[in-house]
């Protein structure tokens, strides 16, 4: 499988995938094909390269980066190829990735460029085709217009949008699909307007006969062969390098013996784990990582099997996702670290302090989970629906609404008065962020979730042996908790109520801004003050 990276310049960072090995290869994947999977695929048809693929600027993990005309957004593209410290190298672009890849020069310059699927790029210009608005709606539906616009790219005749196309690459599966979904969706408007910019492009690309071009990768191997003679082999991937302004957050991934883990982090100084909550990517934590990185790093991972981190195929229980916490720090080289965690986090950071106290300095522990034993068996018979990847996008508002409800109701399956909540539902961006997490879990979103609720909280939060803060906002709905975990928690522990859920959305400025000096004062030793 291709090796997730992010290289940072200084227009941002962009994620890249790397598989193969021998000379390099840089291959812009175009807009309808996922980089991982695009990467996948070209290391199985040219044996004896290095690919490595460019998450476009505007998309996926490169979504940050952004420019408003092709040759600035080529511009990026030369300045991530230059921060890998690729040499001068045959770039290869897919459809409407062409534009892009003849604009490329400083300050980075291809040795070529070979263009696939150019002619089905020119049918989209022939016929003007653009995605539908793609602005984030209330009801999820823009997911479905993405997804409809990116299945009939590939089923449908370039220049007849009425008849299917007999010929061209293989119809990508639905898990395929889904990659670039969630590449696409990561920031919809800034694909759709790539997307324009790149279409309004291509009669340039007709114009320039400086580049070959294929109308599939069958022959590429052969056009390839005599550029491969007397070239290195493609050198290590560069460390990821943090953004100069230490406050600012990054994305960065390790390498575990379970897998390879994305972080994200900030600040400079004692090293703080932030675990979250399931199902999702450790995304909503920003606040967190913004409010803390004053004097210390905050590093937040995304459990294996959640985000952007590797899905292995296990069991998952605490124990392991503690196990992989410490591996996450073990790598990190972290000898000594705080834990901050929240709901699954909170047993995560529970579980890795009980079993390696003499690694840990001091724990906050937020809503751990201290429900009846049948509310917690009526929620694994009913709260994790199956969520994979269907030829037609269901599973999109199936997570869109499985998302949306569970600011409605608690459980978010139980849809009647007496379980309603009154934290509200968010707006449309930040809801369509929380389902994009969602959806980057894909089917493996239920693991890391179960495992909370099959956790023996009770049994284990007496063993505490580290400084801890337990603690809840007044709209978590494990707020009631609180009252247990006085009772079971080892004395000199601090259990109090705090002003918000600081990654819980709509929690209003003054009472985050309270929290996460709450949550600062007791991580320095200081007195904490009731909320």
């Amino acid at each position: 499988m291709p090796t997730p990276h992010y290289v940072t310049t200084a227009e941002g960072q962009l994620r890249v995938w790397r598989s193969g090995s021998g000379p390099d290869l840089l291959v812009l994947p175009g807009l309808i094909t996922a980089a991982s999977v695009c990467a996948d695929t070209l290391s199985r048809a040219l044996p004896g390269w290095t690919v490595t693929a460019v998450e476009l600027p505007g998309t996926g993990g490169s979504a940050a980066v952004w420019a408003e005309d092709v040759p600035a957004l080529a511009r990026r593209i030369a300045d991530a190829a230059n921060a890998l410290g690729l040499p001068p190298c045959p770039l290869l672009a897919f459809d409407l990735a062409a534009p892009l890849a003849l604009a490329v020069t400083e300050p980075w310059t291809p040795d070529g460029v070979l263009l696939v699927g150019v002619e089905v790029a020119e049918g989209w210009a022939v016929r003007g085709l653009r995605p539908a608005p793609l602005t984030v709606r209330d009801d999820g539906t823009h997911l479905a217009v993405l997804w409809a616009h990116l299945r009939d790219a590939h089923v449908l005749d370039p220049r007849d949008p009425h008849r299917p196309a007999a010929q061209g690459a293989p119809l990508p599966d639905p898990a395929a699909l889904d990659a670039m979904l969630r590449t696409a969706a990561t920031a919809p408007e800034r694909y759709e307007a790539l997307w324009s910019l790149c279409i309004d492009a291509m009669p340039t690309v007709t114009a320039v006969g400086n580049a070959q071009r294929f109308t599939g990768v069958e022959a590429l191997g052969d056009a390839l062969a005599p550029a491969a003679s007397g070239r290195p082999a493609s050198r290590p991937l560069p460390p990821t390098r943090p953004f100069a302004d230490p406050a600012a957050v990054w994305h960065d991934y390790v390498d575990t013996p379970q897998g390879r883990v994305h972080l994200r982090r900030a600040g400079r100084g004692r090293p703080l784990l932030a675990l979250q909550s399931a199902p999702g990517s450790s995304a909503p934590l920003l606040p967190l990582l913004h409010g803390l990185a004053d004097g210390r790093e905050v590093i937040a991972p995304d459990y294996l099997g959640n985000g952007d981190s590797d899905k292995p195929e296990r069991e998952v229980d605490i124990g392991v996702l503690a196990d992989d916490a410490l591996a996450v720090a073990d790598a990190l080289g972290l000898e000594s670290f705080d834990l901050w965690g929240t709901h699954t986090g909170a047993l995560v950071a529970l579980e890795l302090t009980v079993r390696h106290p003499e690694r840990i300095g001091r724990v906050v522990l937020e809503a751990p989970v201290l429900i009846p034993p049948s509310f917690s068996a009526d929620i694994l018979d009913h709260y994790f629906p199956a969520l994979r990847p269907d030829r037609w996008g269901l599973h999109l508002l199936h997570a869109w609404n499985m998302r949306r409800d569970m600011f409605l109701f608690w459980p978010w399956y139980r849809q009647q008065r007496d379980a309603v909540r009154s934290i509200g539902v968010p707006d449309a961006a930040v809801l369509h962020a929380w389902t994009m997490g969602l959806l980057s879990s894909g089917s493996h979103y239920d693991r890391s979730y179960r495992a909370a609720f099959r956790y023996d909280t009770r049994a284990r939060l007496p063993r505490l042996t580290r400084p801890a803060l337990i603690c809840a906002g007044p709209a978590d709905m494990l707020v009631e908790g609180l009252a247990e975990a006085k009772q079971l928690a080892p004395a000199g522990t601090q259990v109090t109520g705090t002003p918000a859920t600081v990654w819980y959305p709509a929690q209003g400025d003054k009472a985050v801004r309270q929290t996460i000096a709450l949550y600062d004062a007791f991580l320095r030793g200081n007195p904490v003050a009731p909320a």
